[in-house]
C-alpha cells in the first residue's frame, strides 16, 4: 500500500534526520552577518514545513504521477502551479517573520533573508536534490525488476527447452527400439544361431538408451561404437545382402555430442534404404575439421521410390535437436540421385553446446 509519508519507523528515521540536517542547512545560510538568532530560528523553522510539503508534494505526487508516466504536459502544468504557490507560501513566512518578530524593522532584518530569490533557490534546491534521488531510485527498481522479468523469462524458456529435448528423446527410444526388436522377432522366428548374439548387442544398446541418454553429452567416440553396434545388428539381419562401409577419422575424448544424434541418421538408412542390383548399399564417414563435426551417410534407393517420408520419425526430431543444441551451427542437406539418397550434416564449433 502506497501512503503519502513512509511508514517504517527505519524509513521515518532517516526522514527525520534528513529535515534536521535541512534545518541547520536553512539556519547557516540566514545567520550569514547576523547576530540575530532568534529571528534565523524561527524564519528557518517557518521555511521548513514549507519545504517539506512542496518536496513531498514533488516526490509523491507530480513524479510517479505525472512524469514517469510520460505526462509532461501535466506535469508542467502542475509544477507551474506548485511554484507559484509555494512563493505566495514563501513570502507569507518572510512578511509573518517580519511582522511578529521585527515589528516591521527591515533594518535588524538578516540580510539573507531579504532576498526572495535566494529563499527560493534554497527551498528548490532541496525539492530538487530529492527529486533526482528518487528518480534515480525509482530507474534502479525498474532495471532491477527488469533484470529479474528477463532472468524469469530466460530461466522459463530453458526449462520449456530441457522438457522439449527430453520428450524428443523420448519419442527416439520407441522408435529405436522397434526397429531393432522387429530384427530378434525374424530371427526368433528362424530360429537363427546368431540371435543370443543379437540380444548381446542389444542389451549394449539399451544400456546406451536408458541411460546414457539422460547424459547431457557422451564422448563421440562413444556414439560411433553404438553405431557400429547398430549395424552389426543389422548386417545379422540383412545376412549377405548389406553392404556397409563406415570411415570415422581424427576423433578424440575431448569431442562430445548429444547422445542419439547421430544414431537415427543410420536408422532411418537402414528403415527406408532399398536393395539395387540385389544389394542393400550404406556408405557412413565422420570426420572432424578442427572444431567442426562433418557427417555424411548415403544409402541405395530405388529411384521411383524417393519420397518425402524418407526422412522419418527420427529425422525430423533430429532437426529440432540440433535447432536446440546448434541454433544457426549447423547446416542439413539431403540431396538424391540415380539410386542414391544422401544426407549431409555440419556442425560448427562443436565444443561449444547450449546445453552442456
Amino acid at each position: 500500500m502506497n501512503s503519502f509519508f513512509p511508514i517504517k519507523t527505519k524509513v521515518i528515521g532517516y526522514h527525520l534526520v534528513f529535515w534536521i540536517a535541512v534545518w541547520f542547512f536553512y539556519y547557516y545560510f540566514f545567520s550569514y552577518n547576523s547576530n540575530n538568532n532568534t529571528y534565523n530560528i524561527w524564519f528557518s523553522s517557518g521555511l521548513l514545513p514549507l519545504t517539506i510539503g512542496i518536496t513531498y508534494f514533488v516526490e509523491r505526487i507530480l513524479i510517479p504521477k505525472y512524469l514517469l508516466t510520460k505526462k509532461y504536459g501535466l506535469f508542467a502544468l502542475y509544477s507551474f502551479y506548485t511554484f507559484v504557490i509555494s512563493s505566495y507560501l514563501t513570502v507569507l513566512t518572510l512578511y509573518a517573520c517580519l511582522i511578529f518578530l521585527l515589528r516591521f524593522n527591515v533594518s535588524i532584518m538578516p540580510p539573507m533573508s531579504k532576498n526572495f530569490l535566494f529563499i527560493l533557490i534554497l527551498v528548490y534546491l532541496v525539492v530538487g536534490v530529492i527529486s533526482f534521488v528518487s528518480i534515480l531510485n525509482h530507474n534502479f527498481k525498474t532495471d532491477s525488476k527488469n533484470k529479474e522479468l528477463e532472468n524469469k523469462i530466460l530461466a522459463t524458456q530453458l526449462q520449456m527447452k530441457e522438457q522439449e529435448l527430453n520428450y524428443l528423446k523420448r519419442q527416439i527410444h520407441p522408435h529405436f527400439l522397434f526397429n531393432t526388436l522387429n530384427t530378434i522377432y525374424g530371427f526368433a522366428i528362424q530360429q537363427s544361431k546368431y540371435t543370443p548374439d543379437i540380444i548381446l548387442k542389444l542389451s549394449n544398446l539399451l544400456d546406451y538408451i536408458l541411460y546414457q541418454i539422460n547424459k547431457p553429452v557422451v564422448n563421440l567416440k562413444e556414439e560411433v561404437l553404438h553405431i557400429e553396434e547398430y549395424i552389426g545388428l543389422e548386417k545379422m539381419r540383412f545376412s549377405d545382402t548389406l553392404r556397409v562401409q563406415m570411415n570415422a577419422s581424427n576423433l578424440s575424448n575431448k569431442h562430445k555430442i548429444p547422445p542419439m544424434l547421430l544414431i537415427p541418421f543410420v536408422e532411418n538408412a537402414f528403415k527406408h534404404g532399398q536393395m539395387v542390383d540385389g544389394f542393400l548399399s550404406i556408405n557412413i564417414h565422420i570426420d572432424i575439421i578442427g572444431d567442426q563435426l562433418a557427417f555424411t551417410i548415403k544409402n541405395s534407393v530405388k529411384e521411383l521410390h524417393i519420397t518425402e517420408g524418407h526422412h522419418g520419425l527420427g529425422l525430423e526430431n533430429i532437426k529440432k535437436r540440433l535447432q536446440l543444441y546448434y541454433p544457426n551451427r549447423y547446416k542439413l542437406e539431403v540431396e538424391h540421385g540415380h539410386h542414391w539418397y544422401k544426407v549431409e550434416l555440419k556442425i560448427d564449433n562443436l565444443k561449444d553446446l547450449s546445453h552442456e
